[in-house]
């Protein structure tokens, strides 16, 4: 049996129901994946309880996972290196410096210039959603918090650019693994295939310019206006009930005493994460393509960073950047070894809740695989679809697909392996259904609260995980419907 019919689906649309509904993450996905096993197991509950320890467990059996939670954790330790070397402090003086004048004579234009400040930022780092997020977070919620700026603004604003900016420019492991699906599924050109797609995405297009519109026109809606409501008058950047995605002894971490601000002890170490991502996917690629013959080395390279393990890449870059600082902190005598060694273990552990959830988000991945969540929903379109309908129906079961299962990836494969032969057989553009794959996995990942993404969003920025969603989904549902709209009109048309 590929997949267990409706049962398929309630794991996870379960599990992210009850995060909304009692803003407990941990719980709700705990209770996903415990109900995803006892289906497995036929409705056994004590062999679906056992089940769903030995999966706890099994993640670390993917080598994959477990790099991409050994690197959500040392970030922890790098976030803890650069505040307590005054490198953030340093950062912020530097911005401040600029901004205080105008402040003081519109507090208005300052806020605005920080946020479009953050927005570009993000749109700058497209190497890697994780580390986009990260360094936007790690940057600008320090001078979030001094203008009274909500810190769900600020994941709003990180969450909206990462994966959209990602998808858009094909010089990273994105564009190379799209372009790989797409060559499994026999298209012979699929560069030229996804260079005619990305105009047909709309939903990055859309997402990011609904934040830039935001911003500039300083106009909120729903949720989001209540947080802005709030941190403008009360001061509060966080509601008195929140629980924020970070340790406070990590988000409120003091320079040491005696040590000089300097912005260069952040820019640097975040700068090699940065640059060491792109690195690390051609150099654990290369083996793969080192024997292919008569294709030039650019060519090469980039099919080298479609080979690489991004898992990889993301965790040489941390400990790359961790490396990088100690040397430069001993170098200028800010801190000994047993100090450094004492902040990384500090850093990690206020980041451990960030490493639960991303144990828990890959094990209910994998319950919703086995189950066949993404295969039952895709076979379900099938019954009600026409040419016209095809785009419009892609793009609205990709976005099911990627909420439900928090992966735009797995979307991905799944969708596209339907997708294109669907639009072949029925005569309907093919950068077209590619496009409103890609858009919908997109949607549905940003949306879902179960989503790696969504949770590094929320850590980064330190706001409180639930609040996040629930601010920022008014928006993504905005840009969602203006999508599905041009689809069901381009179909037609």
């Amino acid at each position: 049996m590929e997949h267990y019919g409706f049962w398929s689906i309630l794991p996870p649309v379960l599990a992210i129901t009850l995060a909304i509904k009692t803003r407990q993450v941990f719980v709700s996905l705990l209770f996903g994946v415990w109900l995803g096993w006892v289906i497995l197991n036929h409705g056994h509950v004590l062999a679906g309880t056992l089940a769903t320890v030995q999966a706890l467990v099994d993640v670390f059996k993917d080598a994959g996972n477990t790099r991409t939670i050994m690197f959500s954790a040392l970030v922890g330790g790098l976030i803890a290196f650069i505040q307590r070397s005054g490198g953030v402090e340093g950062l912020i003086g530097s911005i401040n410096s600029r901004i205080e004048n105008l402040e003081r004579s519109d507090s208005l234009k300052a806020r605005r210039r920080v946020q479009l400040l953050a927005w570009l930022t993000g749109v700058l780092i497209f190497v890697e959603s994780s580390i986009n997020v990260l360094t936007v977070g790690a940057i600008f919620r320090p001078i979030f918090d001094r203008l009274k700026i909500p810190r769900e603004k600020l994941a709003f604003i990180a969450d909206s650019i990462s994966a959209p900016t990602c998808i858009l420019i094909p010089l990273n492991a994105w564009g190379a693994y799209i372009m790989s699906l797409l060559l499994a599924q026999g298209i012979e050109d699929p560069l030229g295939t996804l260079l005619r797609a990305y105009p047909l995405n709309f939903y990055p297009f859309l997402a990011m310019l609904s934040v830039l519109l935001v911003i500039l026109l300083q106009k909120d809606f729903g949720p989001m206006q209540k947080a802005e409501l709030r941190a403008r008058t009360t001061g509060k950047v966080i509601a008195d009930d929140a629980t924020p995605m970070i340790s406070d002894d990590v988000v409120s971490l003091d320079k040491k005493p005696g040590t000089p601000a300097r912005a260069v002890n952040m820019l640097v170490p975040i700068a090699v994460m940065v640059l060491m991502m792109p690195v690390g996917l051609i150099y654990s690629g290369w083996a793969q393509i080192s024997s292919l013959a008569g294709i030039s080395l650019p060519e090469k390279i980039f099919r080298a960073i479609g080979a690489g393990s991004g898992s990889t890449a993301v965790l040489w870059a941390v400990l790359s950047a961790l490396f990088v600082a100690m040397v430069m902190y001993r170098a200028q005598k800010i801190f000994r070894l047993g100090e450094m060694i004492e902040l990384i273990l500090k850093g990690i552990g206020g980041l451990m809740p960030l490493a639960l959830l991303m144990l828990l988000a890959f094990a209910i991945g994998k319950v919703s695989r086995d189950l066949g969540t993404g295969l039952y929903a895709a076979e379900l379109s099938r019954q009600w679809l026409s040419p016209g309908l095809v785009p419009f129906i892609i793009f609205l079961v990709s976005c099911f697909i990627a909420f439900s299962t928090g992966t735009s990836w797995g979307t991905f494969a799944i969708m596209l392996s339907i997708a294109i032969p669907m639009a072949q057989q029925m005569a309907v553009s093919v950068p077209l259904a590619v496009g409103a794959v890609l858009g919908g996995g997109v949607f549905g990942d940003h949306c879902s609260p179960i989503s790696d993404t969504t949770i590094i969003s929320s850590m980064a920025s330190a706001s409180d995980h639930i609040d996040h969603v629930k601010t920022q989904l008014p928006y993504a549902l905005l840009s969602g419907a203006v999508a599905a709209l041009l689809y069901l009109l381009l179909g037609f048309l």
